[in-house]
C-alpha cells in the first residue's frame, strides 16, 4: 500500500473545529480587509479632484482689432469643481470630517445593536449598503455631479453603515478564540487593515488617472460581494455549529427510523442496545430498553430542556465601568487621530513634499501599511510575552514621537531613507491602535467582572472604536486646516496627540509595573507558610 503524503499527512493532522477555527479566522480577515479596502481611496483620488495642472498658453487667434492679431490667455484649470477653490483642503478634509464623524456616532450605537440581532445578518447587510454608497460616489465622476452637497451625504451614509463592521468581527473572532497567544493571534489577523489599505491604494491608484469613478466602483463591489459571501458562510460563534450538528443528527435518526410505527400513531425508535443504554447530546437524549429476550422495544424519544439562564446585554454604563475601558478607549482616541491622519493625507503629502503623481504617490503610500502590519504583530506577541498590553503601547507610542518628527523632514531625504521612514513610522502608529483595537478590546469584553457574559463583547469594543474614531474624525479635518499654514503644523498636532495618548496609559503602565514587583514577594511569603 502506497504511504500517504506527508502534506495530507499534515492536512490530517488538524481535527474539525481546529479547520473551522482556522475558516473563521481566514472569512472575518478578508470581511473586514473588504471594509478597509473600501475606505482607501478617497485619500488616493484627494489628488485628482484638485489637481496642480493649470497651464496658461497663448492662442493666436485672428481678432480684428485695429487690423492686427492679439494673442489671447487661455486658463485651463482640470480640478473636478466644487474643489478647484482655493479653500479646497477645507472641502476635502470635511468630506473627511463627514465619514468619520457619522462613523464615530453610530459606533456607539452599533455595539448595542449588534448583541441583540444575528451577526450574520447585521454584518452582511452592513456591507451589502456599504458597497451601494461607495459605488454612489465614484457615480459622481459618471455623471458629472459637481455637488458638494452630493459628496457630503454619500460619505455621511457610508460612515453610518460602515459601523456595522468592526464590532460584528470583533465579537466573532473573540467568540472562536481564547485568551491564549490572544495578542500573536489579533496582531496576525489585524493586519486586514493594512491590507485592505494597499489592495485599496493599488486599485484606487490604478484607475485615478484615467477615470476616478472607478477608483470608488470597483472597491464598492468588492465590499457588496463579500457581504454575500458573509450571508452564506459565517459562523458566528462555536455552539451554533456544535447545535447545528446535533440537530442533523436528530433528524437523521428519525429519518432512519421513520419506517416503525409506534403505539397510537407515534413514532419511536427500535435500536438494539444493552439493558439501560442511554445516548446522550447536548440537546436530546435517546431512552433505549430491551426486554429479557434480548429484543428490541421501543421507547418513546425524550427530548431534555437545558435551562440555562441567558446572559442579558451590558448596558452602556456598566462597559465603562470595567477596569481600563476609559483609558484605553482614549488613548485610541489619539492613538486613531494620528493613524487616520495617514491614512487619509499621506499620498497627497508624498505629492506635494516629493513631487511625485498621485498614481506613484499611492503605491509609495502603501509601504507605510506594510511597516503597520509588523508594527501590529510585533505588538501582539510582545505583549502576550510580557503580560503587559499598556507597557507595550506606550513603548511604542514613545518611539513614535521622534519619528513622526523625522517624518515631517521627508522632503530633504531622497527614495531610499524616504521608503525606511514609511516602514517604521507605520509601525510605530499603527502597533498600539492595532493592540487596542483588538487584544485589549478582547481581552476587556471578557474581563473577570463580567463574570463569563461574552456578550459584553461588542459594546466594549464599539466603546472603545467609537471613542477612538473621534479622534479619527478630528485628525483629518485638523489636517485639512493647519495644513494650509504649511504640512509642519500638521506634525507637530500628531506629535503632540501621541504624547496626550502615552500620557492616558501612564496609570495601568504603572499598575503592571507594579503588579510584577509583587509578584516575587507573594512567592516568597508562600514558601514561607
Amino acid at each position: 500500500m502506497a504511504p500517504v503524503p506527508p502534506g495530507i499527512r499534515f492536512l490530517a493532522s488538524f481535527n474539525r473545529d481546529q479547520w473551522y477555527r482556522a475558516f473563521t479566522f481566514a472569512l472575518t480577515f478578508l470581511l473586514y480587509t473588504s471594509f478597509h479596502l473600501s475606505r482607501k481611496p478617497i485619500s488616493i483620488v484627494k489628488s485628482e479632484l484638485h489637481k496642480n495642472c493649470t497651464q496658461i498658453r497663448e492662442v493666436t487667434s485672428t481678432v480684428k482689432h485695429i487690423g492686427s492679431q492679439q494673442p489671447i490667455t487661455v486658463d485651463k484649470d482640470c480640478s473636478w469643481k466644487p474643489f478647484d477653490k482655493g479653500n479646497y483642503k477645507q472641502l476635502l478634509g470635511a468630506m473627511d470630517y463627514s465619514f468619520l464623524c457619522a462613523y464615530a456616532i453610530g459606533m456607539y450605537l452599533s455595539g448595542i445593536i449588534g448583541e441583540r440581532l444575528p451577526i450574520r445578518l447585521y454584518l452582511s447587510v452592513g456591507m451589502l449598503t456599504s458597497g451601494l454608497f461607495t459605488c454612489l460616489f465614484g457615480l459622481g465622476y459618471v455623471y458629472d455631479i459637481h455637488n458638494l452637497g452630493f459628496y457630503i451625504f454619500v460619505q455621511i451614509a457610508n460612515g453610518l453603515v460602515q459601523t456595522t463592521g468592526w464590532p460584528s468581527v470583533v465579537t466573532c473572532i473573540g467568540n472562536w478564540f481564547g485568551k491564549g497567544r490572544r495578542g500573536l493571534i489579533m496582531g496576525l489577523w489585524n493586519s486586514h487593515t493594512s491590507v485592505g489599505n494597499i489592495l485599496g491604494s493599488l486599485i484606487a491608484a490604478y484607475y485615478v488617472s484615467s477615470n476616478w469613478g472607478m477608483s470608488f466602483i470597483v472597491p464598492g463591489i468588492i465590499i457588496a460581494v463579500m457581504g454575500i459571501i458573509c450571508f452564506l458562510f459565517l459562523i458566528e460563534h462555536p455552539n451554533d455549529l456544535k447545535a447545528a450538528m446535533t440537530q442533523n443528527a436528530v433528524n437523521s435518526n428519525q429519518k432512519l427510523n421513520k419506517s416503525w410505527n409506534g403505539v397510537n400513531g407515534h413514532t419511536e425508535l427500535y435500536l438494539q442496545y444493552k439493558q439501560g443504554a442511554k445516548t446522550q447530546s447536548s440537546d436530546t437524549e435517546l431512552l433505549l430498553g430491551q426486554d429479557s429476550a434480548g429484543v428490541c422495544v421501543p421507547m418513546q424519544q425524550v427530548v431534555v430542556v437545558k435551562s440555562e439562564a441567558e446572559p442579558g446585554a451590558i448596558s452602556f454604563m456598566g462597559a465603562l465601568r470595567i477596569p481600563g475601558v476609559v483609558e484605553f478607549s482614549l488613548c485610541l482616541l489619539f492613538a486613531k487621530l494620528v493613524s487616520y491622519t495617514f491614512l487619509f493625507w499621506l499620498p497627497l503629502y508624498i505629492t506635494k513634499a516629493a513631487h511625485l503623481d498621485a498614481k506613484k504617490a499611492g503605491d509609495l503610500s502603501t509601504l507605510f501599511d506594510v511597516g503597520g502590519i509588523v508594527g501590529g504583530i510585533l505588538a501582539g506577541v510582545v505583549s502576550d510575552k510580557m503580560g503587559k498590553r499598556a507597557t507595550t503601547c506606550a513603548v511604542m507610542l514613545l518611539l513614535a514621537a521622534p519619528t513622526l518628527y523625522g517624518f515631517s523632514m521627508m522632503r530633504q531625504f531622497g527614495l531610499g531613507p524616504t521608503i525606511g521612514m514609511l516602514l517604521v513610522c507605520g509601525g510605530l502608529v499603527n502597533g498600539p491602535y492595532a493592540l487596542i483595537t483588538t487584544a485589549v478590546s478582547a481581552d476587556l469584553g471578557t474581563h473577570k467582572s463580567l463574570k463569563g457574559n461574552a456578550r459584553a463583547l461588542s459594546t466594549v469594543t464599539a466603546i472603545i472604536d467609537g471613542t477612538g474614531s473621534v479622534g479619527a474624525a478630528v485628525g483629518p479635518l485638523l489636517a485639512g486646516l493647519l495644513s494650509a499654514h504649511g504640512w509642519d503644523q500638521v506634525f507637530y498636532m500628531l506629535m503632540m496627540a501621541d504624547f496626550l495618548a502615552l500620557l492616558l496609559l501612564l496609570r495601568l503602565v504603572l499598575k503592571e509595573l507594579r503588579a510584577v514587583k509583587n509578584r516575587p514577594r507573594a512567592s516568597v511569603e508562600l514558601k514561607e507558610h
